[in-house]
């Protein structure tokens, strides 16, 4: 069984990021990378899967500039077998990389295609469920659990009212929720062995994808200071305030 784990390069999610000044978009220049949390988690599932024999191979892919090459490795340093870097300059919307992913799981047959559920830049949430259309693969978004029994797959997912558990034929689109585990450091061997393990690069001519400019960024701003609280001295005076002035009652 194949995994294929897409993944990002992101703004570590310590770092307090800023706005260029002409508001065109985030100010990302000398900040930390890293690889998106929720990818992490998805990483972490696929080799454990690999750990309980289910997976045999695990492949991770990226699209971006050969920065991403750092976040392969980790991947790779993580657990995974061999990584796939998508060459792309541009920025790309969740419809054009899902775009890109069905192209490379066209090419690698994966069973399984696991996602993090959303990059924390973003957090548009939308690239797992339009690579399962584009696939016309059945899915299951948010999953805090996963299971795999021969061709079936069975995925407890985080909804409003509470876990919902679907069972869906294999090959299938996944994406991990915040619970499904805890992934784990990346040990010097392990770093050191990602070094030598394949890392293949492709163009978007090679997968034959053409994209379309879908979007336009207009204005980026930073969000608003937040206001300091203030005492009240009675019930009725926050009851007063929160009808009056919030406006929330």
């Amino acid at each position: 069984m194949k995994v294929l784990v897409p993944v990002k390069r992101v703004v570590d999610a310590n770092v307090k990021v800023r706005v260029k000044a002409d508001n065109t978009n985030v100010d990302t220049t000398n900040l930390k990378m890293a690889l998106n949390p929720f990818c992490e988690i998805a990483v972490e599932e696929a080799v454990r899967l690999k750990e309980a024999g289910i997976a045999t191979e695990i492949v991770v892919v990226s699209v971006g500039t050969k920065a991403v090459h750092e976040q392969l490795r980790t991947a790779m340093a993580l657990g995974a077998d061999r990584a796939i870097h998508i060459d792309s300059d541009d920025e790309l919307v969740p419809l054009s990389i899902a775009k890109i992913l069905h192209a490379v799981q066209l090419k690698e047959q994966a069973d399984i295609v696991l996602l993090g559920k959303q990059s924390i830049d973003g957090d548009n949430n939308q690239t797992g469920q339009m690579l399962a259309a584009l696939a016309d693969l059945p899915q299951a978004t948010f999953a805090s659990q996963l299971n795999v029994d021969g061709t079936n797959l069975t995925v407890t997912r985080e909804i409003d009212g509470g876990l919902q558990t679907l069972t869906m034929p294999l090959p299938a689109i996944v994406t991990a929720d915040l619970r499904l585990n805890e992934p784990r450091y990346a040990s010097l061997p392990n770093i050191m062995k990602a070094k030598r393990k394949p890392l293949e690069s492709i163009s978007l001519a090679d997968l034959g994808v053409t994209l379309k400019s879908h979007q336009q960024i207009v204005k980026v701003t930073a969000p608003q200071e937040r206001q300091a609280g203030i005492m009240v001295a009675s019930v009725e005076e926050l009851v007063e305030k929160l009808k009056n002035e919030a406006k929330v009652i």
